[in-house]
């Protein structure tokens, strides 16, 4: 769908709302271009603009389809480019949008696709520095590629509280693993990074006036974008080195608990067996001397009794002593 269009003409928005026929035949006057913004546009509905515009088939394919990687391409005198947005949205969970740009001498078209930065307050802020805006289409781009690396900040705090968190619970002596909230963040930050990395190098190259359409004072500008998004993405690496210790450090006290678990279980066993040695010897004699037989040596002996009492406690003893002595009692 079509959010919004305006023709621009010395640096300031024609007042009210013109339609597509009009708006393309106003863009081709000096000094002057329009902005058109999509939201997830079909093919039939984009086709009007790639038509007037004579967008490369292959960046229109791209526009339609979405889920591109972050880029920067030229086509003519034009150029594409492809944005991945970021919002917070919950603990632990990052949405991801894409947003794609067509910028040409006299035309800016924004397609919007997912949960991608709104664009409304960029046009509205533009529209009050008709100063940029006389510089054309590449003020646009600026204000737009700006914006999206600004909404990266509050995704970068979310994320740092976040692993704050994890840091707190993962030393907790509750004794609870957080693999799985651990992987999950490290997941949202690996996506995070692939969002922010592959900007650098079209940032860069916009700063550095490769491409014609980029005004000089617009150049400037863009520096200071790439720096930003350069220091997103230390912030990024840092917390991925963060997460990976975190997940080394749980592991590690999962198998420190493992090992307790099995020495402590070590030592039961052995207790288990050391009273089970000493009951063995009793429960030896009483069988042996329970068997009434009638010949049986000492049967009818009248110290019979208390001498296989004393015999039984003698033995009992002695392996009490000797198996506490080695560390099983």
């Amino acid at each position: 769908m079509i959010l919004d269009t305006g023709l621009y003409q010395d640096g300031r928005r024609h007042p009210g709302e013109l339609g597509l026929d009009h708006l393309f035949d106003a863009c081709h006057g000096p000094e002057s271009f329009v902005w058109i913004g999509l939201y997830e546009p079909t093919e039939e509905e984009f086709d009007a603009v790639r038509r007037e515009f004579q967008f490369h088939e292959l960046a229109v394919e791209d526009a339609i389809n979405a889920h591109q990687r972050p880029k920067l391409e030229v086509y003519g005198d034009s150029l594409f480019m492809v944005l991945k947005t970021a919002c917070y949205r919950e603990p632990d969970d990052v949405d991801f949008g894409e947003l794609l740009l067509f910028v040409g001498p006299s035309f800016v078209v924004s397609v919007r696709h997912g949960k991608a930065s709104s664009l409304g307050d960029v046009r509205r802020e533009v529209d009050q520095r008709p100063d940029l805006l006389r510089n054309g289409p590449s003020a646009v781009l600026h204000a737009i590629v700006d914006r999206v690396v600004d909404d990266y900040q509050p995704v970068i705090e979310a994320l740092d509280n976040d692993i704050s968190e994890l840091e707190v619970e993962v030393f907790s002596p509750d004794g609870r693993s957080r693999s799985d909230r651990i992987y999950k963040l490290k997941r949202e930050v690996l996506e995070f990074r692939r969002a922010v990395l592959p900007l650098v190098h079209p940032l860069e190259r916009l700063a550095a006036g490769r491409h014609p359409i980029v005004a000089e004072e617009i150049r400037h500008y863009f520096r200071d974008v790439e720096d930003h998004v350069l220091r997103v993405l230390a912030q990024i690496e840092a917390y991925s080195e963060l997460l990976t210790n975190a997940l080394q450090a749980s592991l590690v006290q999962v198998q420190v608990r493992q090992a307790d678990a099995a020495r402590k279980q070590g030592d039961d066993v052995r207790k288990i067996s050391a009273w089970a040695a000493i009951i063995a010897v009793p429960t030896l004699l009483t069988g042996v001397y329970g068997m009434n037989f009638d010949h049986m040596p000492e049967l009818h002996k009248t110290l019979g009794y208390p001498v296989i009492l004393a015999v039984m406690v003698a033995i009992c003893l002695g392996l009490y002593l000797r198996l506490r002595r080695a560390g099983w009692l």
